[in-house]
């Protein structure tokens, strides 16, 4: 791990301890460029880690601070989701896969993470699914399927054919409130990358069973808190 201290970051408000990890990509052609960004004080953003394509992994922020990088947006009810999540920046233009050692250096980090802050799969989510109507990343390259598959996030296995309206279900699930549109793209980026068109009863039966078998991310220590 190298360091690379950003000035970027606050405390954690209402002695929220983090209980999400947060994925980004950086749209920026290189680490370089990233890490410029994201410890450059004029630009007031940044994330707790960031990981090259070869899967150098640069520390940026203290993880008991809150780290710039979600801005508006909500998770399961929580409002902060700076204050209650670890944010961690993938390099990558979004256009183009994700390569094998840098997945290999995210699952490392994720589950060290996820020991240590005792997070829940379902508590990794992406920049998108807390932001629907403003972010695409990690974007729909982004294999979320083997980050499952490590036991670093959560995949759907519906054995119903239907299920309730798609945004009843995600909304159970977590993602916030936002427009048809913003929310079908989200989840199919994530869950169905391939799928076009209107809400199908594929994309109902995904979201239901999501919505079934894995419960919001929240606890009587890590409350719902306002605030971007």
């Amino acid at each position: 791990m190298r360091a690379c201290p950003s000035p970027n970051f606050g405390p954690r408000r209402g002695g929220v301890a983090p209980h999400l990890i947060v994925l980004h990509y950086t749209a920026m052609p290189s680490a370089a460029d990233a890490l410029a960004r994201l410890c450059d004080p004029a630009t007031e953003v940044s994330a707790h880690y960031l990981i090259d394509l070869d899967g150098t992994l640069w520390s940026l922020v203290p993880e008991e601070a809150r780290a710039w990088h979600a801005g508006a947006g909500a998770w399961a009810g929580c409002a902060d989701v700076n204050s209650a999540s670890i944010g961690i920046e993938l390099q990558n233009r979004g256009d183009h896969p994700y390569p094998q050692p840098q997945i290999a250096a995210l699952c490392a980090l994720v589950g060290d993470l996820r020991a240590r802050h005792a997070i829940a799969p379902q508590g990794v989510i992406g920049h998108a699914d807390l932001a629907p109507t403003r972010k695409a990343d990690p974007g729909p390259r982004f294999d979320w399927r083997a980050l499952a598959r490590a036991g670093h996030a959560v995949w759907a296995e519906p054995a119903a054919t239907d299920g309730p309206p798609l945004g009843q279900s995600l909304a159970r699930f977590g993602y916030p409130p936002a427009p048809a549109d913003a929310l079908i793209a989200a989840f199919r980026a994530r869950f169905r990358p391939w799928a076009r068109g209107p809400e199908d009863a594929t994309d109902r039966a995904i979201a239901a069973d999501l919505a079934a078998r894995f419960a919001p991310v929240q606890s009587a220590t890590n409350p719902p808190v306002s605030g971007s």
